[in-house]
């Protein structure tokens, strides 16, 4: 039986009993998707069944469920020891609803925008069985119904409108593997488009569906016929290779690299690809660049990048070039002997002295036009910084500062006393032209820049601060080179220090005061490879670093990584509120999203502790397979979204679902943002995030995973990052051979970027 559209046939029997030789047959509304696997189809489901008290469970293949669904499900039924009564799927299809109860289901269960269950009851009180034939033909006639208006109308029938157009994409699709979700996508992108741009050129979706993988967008190429060795899946691949290159925050790849790696991607020789490879590098699709060797006896390497970024390197070298080196002083700069006076003169009202490190700081900043803070928790960084702010305001310059991130602009603001925003507000970006408004051509109005946690400025965001920031105006970065570095491509901070060109001062002093807390001794043990002291909550007095050891129990019901996922929800649900600690306050990080205390599960486990679901809410509970998000829930953006203006690490809160306008609202802190229930993607549950995401973001109380689990990411920077995240208390909840192991493994990994040495030689 193959799945159809809901628009043919017509219903099966509610129940039909088999006989010796016929399967047992279920029709209903599929009401809930418990869990749907998009590898494997792997489905459990809930079904509506009109005249059964109770939903019955499916579970089978299915290739593309959808909630609201009218389906025919063929198979047997079975007990399951743990869950019950279940109906074992078969094969499948959906059918056009033919009962009253069937329409009503399909309508109200939030597939159509702009119904609900209170107005598909009226629509079907009204119209019987024609209900759906007067929607699709003569839609006019719903203004009968108590409550719809005009403009609902409107909204029903282009909902109805674009549900068909989605079935037939939907329909296209499914035998090339390709969910539901992604089907909305594809014609929230393409509209009647979609099918043609698919047919034509599938490795599209790859670029332009946040989502949709090169390997998803192969395997409908190659479906619909597309040879294994031909150009446009050659070059495709190529590109892929490069773009996947970047989520290990590489700029270019060498080339063995590259032919290496896009060979085991597509299984071709490295022949096919070679050539592939000198079409690209021959029309610049491609960009080639020699490297010589580093020392005598080393080799030549020939780096393959992307265009884009090879000329987002070039343009930021020359930008960061241009100005540590332009022989043009600006009137109103800082001669050396005016910060020595107003140092004097801040000195006699200064609470406490600068420290000659911190000295050389406050004078380099003030006297370069571009200039680099850097150094470790306890080390003065952020007094220094503040002392910059005063120094330039003394002079009435005018000051804008930012952050990569909305926390690390929130905590900007909150040492300086002084408004911070985050570097895409800053610049201001156009929904419309897609571009920023603030660049080359308009510059920002500031004199001074001072960007924080420049540790996550990735090569691209770099290079369009750079280029807004007026030619005479003097720029500060601050951050600590010794954390994780930036999610994007590129090492900026990094680059910059290793330039040795660009002006910088290390702070290394770790004052008294902050000596007094083992956070930041721990932390700069870790920075120096040592073993940091591992207190246990016995000895909390006086401490606020400690270690909670994840043992095994002894009969084995559990394991350890069970233990610790059960230790930080009890922390974090209880202990943590118990010692003063909101639940804004507290925030788990974990280095992996998988495994049992991997942020997934951490997620799944603190959002029942945390914001369980009630009866209230229920009903507006958004169920995407294995994902679910309720009223309340923390949740952290994962992409940037430029036409909602909202960005990677943003962290709001959802203050309602609406399953009739099948809308998401989420209020971030500088605004709200509605989200299409297509979009549920860009969202996930934020109770726990990994050690990257937390980057820039300082909390009172952090609950950090370190779980041998979690092997491959265990890093000194990681750890390191992890830590310096907490302010009051850090509660490092693990194993210790997981703890030596992050210690002792300085090797984080190379990023291949060419920023320092295009500074350097220039």
């Amino acid at each position: 039986m193959d799945k159809q559209s809901p628009n043919s046939g017509s219903s099966n029997p509610r129940y039909q009993a088999s006989s010796s030789t016929n399967p047992d047959s279920v029709t209903g509304i599929l009401e809930r998707i418990t869990f749907h696997n998009e590898d494997t189809g792997y489905t459990v489901g809930r079904l509506a069944v009109e005249d059964a008290r109770d939903l019955v469970t499916i579970v089978g293949s299915m290739s593309n469920p959808a909630v609201g669904e009218m389906i025919v499900c063929e198979g047997r039924w079975s007990a399951h020891r743990e869950y019950g009564r279940q109906f074992q799927i078969d094969r499948y299809a959906t059918t056009r609803p033919a009962s009253l109860f069937a329409i009503e289901k399909y309508l109200g269960s939030g597939l159509i925008r702009g119904v609900g269950p209170v107005m598909a009851r009226r629509m079907v009180a009204q119209f019987q069985l024609e209900t759906l034939d007067i929607i699709d033909q003569d839609p006019k006639k719903l203004l009968r119904v108590e409550g719809i208006g005009p403009r609902r109308v409107e909204m029903i029938q282009k909902a109805w409108h674009e549900q068909r157009e989605i079935r037939n994409v939907m329909l296209f699709l499914q035998e090339k593997g390709v969910s539901a979700t992604y089907a909305i996508k594809i014609y929230k992108k393409y509209g009647d488009q979609s099918i043609t741009t698919v047919e034509t050129n599938p490795y599209r979706l790859a670029e332009d569906i946040w989502g949709i993988g090169f390997k998803t967008a192969d395997k409908i190429a190659r479906q619909i016929g597309v040879p294994e060795d031909s150009a446009q899946r050659l070059e495709a691949g190529l590109l892929h290779t490069l773009s996947e290159a970047t989520d290990f925050g590489h700029m270019y790849l060498p080339e063995p690299i590259l032919m290496r790696q896009a060979s085991e991607i597509l299984g071709v020789s490295m022949d096919l690809l070679k050539q592939a490879l000198d079409r690209m590098t021959s029309d610049d699709r491609i960009k080639m660049e020699l490297i010589p060797p580093v020392s005598d006896e080393g080799e030549e390497v020939v780096a393959a990048f992307h265009p884009a970024l090879y000329f987002t390197e070039v343009g930021l070298a020359n930008q960061i070039i241009r100005r540590i080196r332009s022989e043009e002083v600006p009137a109103d700069l800082f001669s050396q002997s005016s910060v020595e006076d107003w140092l004097e003169r801040d000195a006699a009202t200064a609470q406490s002295p600068l420290s000659e490190e911190q000295r050389l700081a406050v004078v380099g900043a003030l006297t370069n036009r571009l200039f680099v803070l850097t150094g470790g928790p306890g080390t003065g960084k952020t007094f220094t910084a503040n002392t910059i702010v005063r120094a330039f305001e003394s002079q009435h310059r005018r000051l804008l500062l930012a952050s990569p991130t909305g926390r690390a602009a929130k905590r900007l603001s909150e040492v300086t006393g002084r408004e911070a925003v985050t570097i895409h507000r800053l610049l201001k970006f156009d929904p419309k032209t897609r571009e920023f408004q603030y660049n080359e051509e308009n510059k920002l109005p500031c004199d001074v820049l001072i960007a924080d946690e420049v540790s996550m400025l990735d090569t691209v965001l770099a290079l369009n601060l750079l280029k807004a920031v007026p030619e005479g105006a003097q720029i500060v970065f601050v951050g600590d080179a010794d954390q994780l570095p930036s999610v994007g491509a590129g090492n900026v901070l990094r680059d910059l220090l290793a330039s040795s060109a660009v002006p910088f001062t290390c702070l290394s002093r770790v004052f008294r005061q902050a000596e007094k807390s083992l956070i930041v001794r721990n932390a700069h043990k870790i920075r120096v490879g040592e073993m940091p002291a591992l207190v246990p909550p016995a000895e909390r007095s006086g401490n606020n670093c400690l270690f909670i050891e994840a043992e095994e129990p002894a009969d084995g019901s559990a394991t350890s990584a069970e233990v610790a996922a059960r230790q930080a929800v009890k922390l974090a649900r209880k202990t943590l509120p118990a010692l003063g600690f909101a639940t804004d306050d507290v925030q788990v990080l974990s280095p992996s999203h998988r495994g049992a205390v991997g942020v997934g599960m951490l997620n799944e486990l603190l959002q029942d502790a945390l914001n369980p679901s009630n009866p209230r809410t229920a009903a507006t509970e958004l169920v995407r397979g294995s994902r679910r998000f309720r009223p309340g829930d923390r949740v952290i953006q994962l992409v940037n979204d430029y036409e909602k203006a909202v960005f990677n690490g943003d962290v709001g809160v959802i203050k309602d679902i609406r399953p009739v306008d099948q809308e998401i609202h989420v209020r971030f802190p500088d605004a709200d943002v509605i989200y299409d229930f297509a979009d549920y993607d860009q969202l996930q549950l934020a109770y726990a995030m990994s050690v990257h995401k937390s980057q820039g973001s300082e909390y009172r109380a952090v609950v950090l995973i370190m779980h041998s689990t979690h092997y491959m990411m265990l890093q000194r920077n990681l750890f390191y990052t992890g830590l310096t995240r907490a302010r009051d208390l850090c509660l490092i909840v693990g194993d210790r051979k997981a703890i030596y192991r992050a210690v002792k493994n300085e090797r984080a990994g190379r990023r291949y970027t060419r920023l320092a040495d295009r500074i350097r030689n220039k």
